[in-house]
């Protein structure tokens, strides 16, 4: 397989001979706007000063055209903002090619992603694409309320190694229990401990990633959904800092734009 780090959440996935692209958030940097330019401002972070910095922080480190060639699925893991392109008025996906299938993790996604002119849309739970099978698995987006649901998955196919990207979550049994049960050779793991008041922490941070690591040792582990958004609490020189404190070793951080092989 090989996973290549586009920007925030946003993966190309080459997996047994099929190209995902995953969470395809792929407005330019800085062109979404702060959290007080979203209608009813509903979101709010501990520090007051991180609602003014737009987001994304930086663009794509390619042009949409490359990231979109040769995609075969999408997968939207759930409808935020900064996991797929949307806009006030309610379009989603605006830059993708309505034509591709694309997966989400519910009816009620799946029923908004039509109403933005995708012809084949299905909700993950255990689907078949050929020899490649996709599992969703359970996700925690928030220690204190989650914002909302979201998913991870699980990647096989009879010729390559089990993948399992845990999506926007916190560690949690359910996290736990995909680890023991599918025992993953890479794990992508979204962990810059973005938080928002109401909700808490919504991702993981280098604790997580500990837990992670002592559940599975001999997992690969790769650091996504870094550097990007405001309300991120750990940046990736931070969680460098503090992954080599708990002694955490099995991990890449890959940059944007950085293709992993495994």
């Amino acid at each position: 397989m090989k996973i290549r780090q586009i920007r925030n959440a946003t993966l190309k996935i080459e997996f047994a001979g099929k190209n995902f692209l995953v969470d395809p958030w792929l407005i330019g940097g800085q062109k979404f706007g702060r959290f007080i330019d979203i209608p009813g401002q509903p979101f709010h972070t501990p520090d007051p000063v991180r609602e003014q910095i737009p987001m994304p922080i930086y663009d794509l480190p390619c042009p949409v055209e490359e990231i979109l060639r040769g995609v075969d699925f999408y997968i939207v893991t759930h409808l935020h903002p900064d996991h797929v392109d949307m806009t006030f008025d309610g379009v989603i996906g605006a830059p993708l090619d309505k034509n591709i299938p694309l997966f989400v993790q519910n009816s009620e996604d799946a029923a908004a992603l039509k109403n933005s002119g995708f012809k084949s849309v299905d909700v993950l739970e255990e689907n078949f694409l050929g020899k490649i099978k996709l599992t969703k698995t359970p996700a925690r987006h928030g220690t204190i309320a989650p914002l909302g649901e979201a998913c991870g998955i699980i990647f096989q196919a009879p010729d390559e190694k089990i993948l399992y990207l845990a999506g926007d979550t916190v560690w949690f049994g359910g996290v736990e229990d995909s680890l023991k049960k599918f025992s993953p050779a890479v794990v992508v793991v979204n962990a810059c401990a973005a938080e928002l008041i109401g909700n808490g922490r919504l991702i993981m941070n280098d604790e997580d990633i500990e837990c992670v690591a002592k559940t599975l040792p001999s997992a690969k582990i790769i650091v996504s959904h870094m550097d990007n958004v405001p309300h991120a609490t750990i940046t990736r020189h931070e969680m460098r800092g503090h992954l080599a404190c708990r002694g955490v070793e099995n991990y890449f951080m890959p940059a944007d734009g950085e293709t992993l092989e495994f």
